[in-house]
C-alpha cells in the first residue's frame, strides 16, 4: 500500500508517517511545512492532485487547530474558519476526482454546535458521508508537536515544568479528558484502512483509550517527570469545551484496542521531545 499522509507534520501526521515507515510501507508526505506548493488551501493544487493519483489510500489529517489556548484566540477569526473551508473544499473535489478510498479526521467535538471548529469537522464529515469514506472521531491524541504556538495541553505542561518549574494551568484541572498516545493511534488507523471495506458507515468511529483523566492528573503526572515542580491551577473552568461530556462509542474495539498507559506515554513524548531538542 501507497498512503497519502495530509497533514504529514502535524502532530497525528509525523507519528503516522513514521509509523507507516516502521511497517515497511510507502508513504507520501504532503503538508504546507514541507513546501509551499503543499499547501491545501491552493484551488486546483496540481501537486495534490498528482500525488492523490499516485496513493493507494488517503489519509485526511490536515486542519488549522491546535490546543485549547489556539482555539481560544483563534477559532472565532474569519481567516481560521476561510483556512479550514479552503482545506475542505480543495481537499473533498479532489477525493471526488480520484475516487480514492479515504479517512477523514474528525473530532469528538463535531457535535458541540457552539465551537467554530466542531462546526468545521461537521462539515468534514458530511463530505465524508458523501463521498463514503471513514470518519474518525479523535478525542484527545498526544504526541511530538513542533509547532509550539499549536501545541496540547501534555506539551504546554512539559514546556512549563522544564523551563519554569511551574505549571500554571488555563483552567482549575477539573475537567476531564480522554488522551491517546499518537503510535496507538497510528496503529489504529492504519488497521482502519486494512479493513476499509469491512468498517460499518453507519457506527461511529472513536480513537481515544477509553479513560477518563483529570486535566490536573496530568498535571500531577508531569510534575513528577520534573521534581520540584509546582502546579498553579487557573481560576476558571474550561472555556473551550465547556466540559460538555461525549462518550466514546466503543465499536472500533472490534479491530484495535488501546495499548499504552497515560504516565508511560507522557514520559515517552518527553524523552522523545529532549531528544529531538524540542524541550
Amino acid at each position: 500500500m501507497k498512503y497519502l499522509v495530509l497533514g504529514s507534520s502535524g502532530q497525528l501526521g509525523f507519528s503516522l508517517v513514521k509509523h507507516i515507515k516502521k511497517i515497511k510501507e510507502e508513504v507520501i508526505p504532503f503538508d504546507l511545512v514541507n513546501n509551499q506548493e503543499e499547501d491545501l488551501r491552493i484551488p486546483n493544487n496540481k501537486l495534490l492532485l498528482e500525488r492523490m493519483e499516485e496513493a493507494d489510500f488517503v489519509f485526511f489529517l490536515a486542519f488549522d487547530v491546535g490546543g485549547s489556548r489556539y482555539l481560544k484566540t483563534y477559532q472565532n477569526t474569519l481567516e481560521f474558519v476561510s483556512n479550514n473551508i479552503r482545506i475542505i473544499e480543495n481537499t473533498f473535489s479532489f477525493l471526488q476526482k480520484t475516487k480514492k478510498p479515504f479517512l477523514f479526521a474528525s473530532s469528538q467535538m463535531s457535535n458541540m454546535g457552539y465551537s467554530p471548529y466542531g462546526q468545521l469537522k461537521a462539515l468534514g464529515e458530511l463530505y465524508t458521508k458523501i463521498l463514503g469514506g471513514l470518519i474518525v472521531k479523535f478525542w484527545k491524541v498526544y504526541g511530538i508537536e513542533k509547532d509550539l504556538e499549536k501545541s496540547h495541553v501534555i506539551t504546554d505542561f512539559l514546556l512549563k515544568a522544564r523551563n519554569n518549574k511551574n505549571i500554571d494551568m488555563m483552567t482549575d484541572g477539573n475537567e476531564m479528558r480522554q488522551f491517546l498516545y499518537a503510535d496507538d493511534c497510528s496503529e489504529c488507523i492504519i488497521k482502519l484502512a486494512k479493513e476499509y471495506n469491512n468498517i460499518s458507515r453507519e457506527k461511529e468511529l472513536h480513537i481515544t483509550n477509553f479513560k477518563w483523566n483529570y486535566i490536573k492528573e496530568v498535571a500531577e503526572v508531569i510534575a513528577k517527570l520534573y521534581p520540584g515542580t509546582n502546579i498553579s491551577p487557573g481560576p476558571s473552568a474550561d472555556e473551550v469545551q465547556k466540559d460538555k461530556r461525549n462518550e466514546p462509542d466503543p465499536y472500533i474495539l472490534r479491530f484495535w484496542k488501546p495499548k499504552t498507559e497515560l504516565a508511560d506515554g507522557i514520559k515517552r513524548i518527553k524523552e522523545e521531545m529532549e531528544i529531538e531538542s524540542i524541550l
